[in-house]
């Protein structure tokens, strides 16, 4: 394992690190706490130190699974939630101060834990965004030993970039990969500035770049893979990147004939996203003990070549970038 600093939170953290909204199980499947002990201990295992879940994930048994885990172990994990997904309707109106307040309570209350290393808002409305009042509650939180630092998961650039306008902002959740490539051009240099620490989610484009799907492929009736391609239930964004799943596939296929010898193509599209110096670590999910091995196979790889990146970079120019550059 490598380990790289999260911008001005000081952390050393592990580069590939575990996202937990799948860690119970496969999409739709209930939630398993064997299951979901059985991968956290996985990760830690093959030295993976941050994780990072939220109080909606599971209805908070995420949050539950990732506290019991970390307090067995002897190691430092550092634990990253997320709270403001609860609010229902998701609207500016329902951020308050003291609603945020007791979420942050209750997660230390389901970890178990004394402190939260990072609490992220959780992809709130844009208007939150502008809303001093909002990240101000965070360094109260910070005085009282319940958080030690505050960050923010977000949907688009720009909010990204009005976000770490706070001083108080450590770090930014962020969509990225090979198929979602607009972030590495204004927000990762002005994020270097300010020495924020970036934090890439959905980094495999909820499965497509692991090359193991086809026009066949079909996902439970609970999978945001199945209902939310549209942008049905929450931002088109979080699912497939946004990208038209036939279009996907399309552009998987090029992907695949770059290398013709692998048939998981998952540690190659971590390897590009991890070519960025900018990035702090990447955290990708995981339903079974064999996903986080093959994301920690990474390490087995030969170092792309810049030719290989050019060539993977031209799939995004050709296939990709026209239809959603723009719209994140």
């Amino acid at each position: 394992m490598n380990y790289r600093k999260l911008g001005k939170t000081n952390f050393n953290i592990s580069e590939i690190s575990l996202g937990t909204w799948q860690v119970g199980g496969k999409w739709g499947s209930g939630f398993n706490d064997k299951t979901a002990d059985e991968l956290i201990n996985t990760a830690i295992d093959n030295g993976v130190n941050f994780i990072d879940t939220a109080d909606v994930y599971e209805n908070g048994l995420s949050e539950t699974a990732v506290g019991r885990v970390v307090r067995s172990r002897s190691e430092r994990i550092y634990v990253a939630t997320k709270c403001g997904r609860q609010i229902n309707p998701h609207v500016n109106e329902g951020y308050q101060p003291k609603v945020l307040q007791k979420f942050v309570e209750d997660s230390l209350k389901r970890t178990g834990l004394e402190t939260l290393d990072l609490v992220q808002l959780h992809c709130p409305p844009t208007e939150v965004y502008y809303r001093p009042e909002i990240f101000e509650l965070f360094d109260r939180l910070k005085e009282q030993g319940k958080i030690l630092n505050l960050g923010v998961s977000v949907e688009k650039v720009e909010e990204a970039l009005k976000a770490i306008e706070y001083s108080s902002v450590t770090t930014v959740q962020i969509i990225f990969n090979l198929f979602r490539q607009r972030p590495s051009q204004l927000f990762f240099s002005e994020a270097q500035k300010k020495d924020i620490g970036i934090i890439a989610r959905v980094p495999l484009a909820s499965g497509l770049l692991t090359g193991k799907f086809d026009a066949k492929t079909t996902f439970d009736a609970q999978d945001h893979r199945n209902f939310n391609r549209n942008g049905d239930a929450f931002d088109k964004g979080e699912t497939f990147s946004g990208i038209d799943y036939d279009l996907g596939l399309k552009a998987v296929e090029e992907l695949k004939a770059l290398f013709p010898e692998t048939t998981n193509l998952a540690p190659i599209a971590l390897q590009w996203i991890l070519s960025f110096n900018e990035i702090s670590c990447i955290i990708p999910g995981a339903s079974k003990e064999s996903h986080v091995l093959s994301n920690l196979s990474v390490y087995d790889l030969t170092k792309l070549s810049s030719e290989q990146i050019s060539a993977m970079n031209k799939i995004y120019e050709d296939y990709i970038k026209p239809s959603v550059h723009h719209l994140w």
